[in-house]
């Protein structure tokens, strides 16, 4: 199916290309000319693929990976988080409720393996690449960045293996449009996850980061409540099973350098300075 999306995660494969040099040469500030002699593309080709996918240029993107714009970021987050403090928007996740609800699955629920529930899964194209998105009549339980040889059936039966599994991507697809479009969903996009009440209250707090903004892992830990915990925040960050609907790739180092992401280093700048070029 020829779709936006299937475009884009298409030129997506061909960014991730450019934005490991990018990466790799962020000292030397390569200019237009020399990623594309990397890439064995024009100029011109290559501006106008990396703008349409991105809605940045390749100048912008590289501007995006500097220190002295993460840290930027980091001051003008800071900012909007203590607005939403002195606001009275203190409770995580408010600033999104509109959009992203947040449940716990219960203690029974988590362990029963999915006795009795049906999940239907879809792989998608997103602008970062294919995507699994699983969900039940309780909400998203699951948002994965496949990578190659993957199965998405296999993966769902780790956490799921009493459940009916049904390959829907029609009842998956609204979950990329809100996410991706901006389609306004009909009701809020319900999370339904089984994590730790520690884990719970990371996720939360995440949710309180604004698109484009970023924070690190100690002011999570503070914003929590837990200042010396930046260390068990990176654990629960790394085990967040909801990609970019609980949007971990906005936490970086105190040093502005970018930490790591599971879904691979890449994708979290690609998602970050997509975010930051208004896409978000």
């Amino acid at each position: 199916m020829n779709t936006p999306f299937a475009n884009s995660s298409r030129d997506y494969a061909r960014i991730a290309e450019a934005i490991a040099y990018l990466h790799a040469h962020q000292r030397d500030q390569p200019d237009l000319a020399a990623l594309a002699r990397h890439l064995r593309l024009s100029e011109a080709h290559l501006q106008r693929l990396f703008t349409r996918w991105a809605g940045i240029s390749p100048k912008r993107f590289l501007q995006s990976l500097t220190l002295a714009d993460a840290r930027a970021r980091l001051a003008a987050t800071r900012d909007v988080l203590s607005l939403s403090l002195d606001s009275g928007l203190s409770s995580p996740g408010r600033l999104h409720d509109l959009f992203v609800t947040l449940d716990a699955m219960s203690p029974g629920e988590a362990k029963s393996g999915g006795l009795g529930l049906t999940i239907h899964y879809g792989v998608h194209p997103t602008p970062f690449g294919a995507a699994l998105i699983a969900r039940s009549a309780r909400g998203v339980c699951r948002l994965h960045f496949m990578q190659a040889g993957e199965d998405a059936a296999a993966m769902l039966r780790i956490d799921w293996p009493r459940a009916t599994l049904r390959n829907d991507p029609a009842t998956t697809a609204p979950v990329i449009a809100a996410m991706f479009r901006n389609a306004q969903p009909d009701a809020p996009l319900t999370l339904w996850l089984k994590g730790s009440n520690f884990q719970f209250q990371v996720w939360r707090a995440l949710l309180a980061i604004p698109p484009g903004g970023l924070t690190t892992y100690r002011t999570l830990a503070e914003r929590i409540g837990q200042p010396d915990a930046a260390r068990a925040v990176g654990n629960a960050i790394a085990a967040n099973p909801v990609a970019c609907l609980i949007p971990c790739h906005r936490v970086i180092r105190a040093n502005g350098t970018s930490g790591g992401y599971r879904w691979s280093a890449v994708r979290k700048a690609a998602i970050q300075a997509w975010e930051s070029g208004g896409e978000g």
